[in-house]
C-alpha cells in the first residue's frame, strides 16, 4: 500500500504533467482542459470549495436543493425584451453558435459543484461582462479564483496562460496581467455567484441583475 506522501507525489507530478501538455497545446483545447481538470481537482480542494460556499445562505441551500437550469429553449429566450438576462444569453449562445452545456442529474456536492460552474460558466460571462476572447477569458479565471476560494483548476488556467507569455509572446504580459486584476478586483465587490437560480431571472434586465449583485464593469 502506498503512502499519503507517495500518493501525494503522484498526484502533483500528475498535476504539473497536465499544466505542462496545457501549455504545448493550442487555446481551447477541450481534451487538455479535461485532462487538467480531472488532474487538479482533488478531494481536499473540493471539499475546501464546498466548505466556503456553504458559509453562505445561498451557497448552503444551493448544495441542499441542487437546482440545474433544466430544458432551455433559445428560440424563447431570445424573444424576449432585448435587455433582459435570458435574451442576453440566448443571443450569446446563439451568436457564437453554441448549445447550453447541462447535466440532467447529480449524485453529490462534488457533482453539483461541477456542473453548476460548467452550465451557469455563459451566463457568468454575460452577468460579468467579460467577453469569450483569451482576455475576456482571463479576467473571467480571475473571477472565479475570487469567488471559488481553493479553486485549484481556474488558477491553473491563469497559470497556464501566464507561462505560455513566458514562454511564446512577453508582449502579452501586460494585458494578461490587466486582465487578471479586473477580474479578481470586480469578483471582490461583487456578491457571490454561486448556487444562483438563473432561470428564474430570465425576464429580468441585465442591468438589474448587475446591480443586486453588485457587478461593477471595470472601465476599458
Amino acid at each position: 500500500m502506498q503512502s499519503t506522501e507517495q500518493l501525494d507525489e503522484i498526484w502533483q507530478d500528475r498535476a504539473i504533467e497536465s499544466i505542462i501538455n496545457f501549455v504545448r497545446s493550442a487555446d481551447g483545447d477541450f481534451n487538455c482542459i479535461e485532462k487538467l481538470a480531472n488532474a487538479v481537482s482533488d478531494p481536499d480542494s473540493l471539499q475546501k470549495i464546498v466548505e466556503f460556499l456553504s458559509s453562505t445562505s445561498q451557497g448552503k441551500q444551493a448544495f441542499q436543493k441542487r437546482p440545474l437550469l433544466g430544458n432551455i429553449d433559445l428560440q424563447k429566450l431570445h424573444r424576449l425584451p432585448t435587455n433582459s438576462l435570458g435574451y442576453s444569453f440566448a443571443n450569446h449562445l446563439l451568436t457564437n453558435n453554441l448549445q447550453p452545456l447541462q447535466r440532467k442529474s447529480v449524485e453529490n456536492d462534488y457533482e453539483f459543484f461541477a456542473a453548476h460552474i460548467t452550465e451557469t460558466h455563459d451566463l457568468w460571462h454575460i452577468v460579468t461582462g467579460c467577453d469569450t476572447n483569451i482576455l475576456g477569458e482571463i479576467q473571467l479565471e480571475a473571477f472565479y479564483v475570487a469567488q471559488l476560494y481553493a479553486s485549484r483548476f481556474w488558477l491553473a488556467l491563469i497559470t497556464k496562460n501566464l507561462l505560455k507569455t513566458v514562454i511564446y509572446d512577453i508582449e502579452l504580459s501586460t494585458t494578461y496581467m490587466d486582465a487578471i486584476a479586473k477580474g479578481w478586483v470586480m469578483a471582490k465587490q461583487a456578491k457571490p455567484l454561486f448556487g444562483i437560480e438563473w432561470n428564474l431571472l430570465w425576464e429580468t434586465p441585465l442591468e438589474d441583475v448587475r446591480n443586486s449583485l453588485n457587478i461593477i464593469l471595470p472601465s476599458s
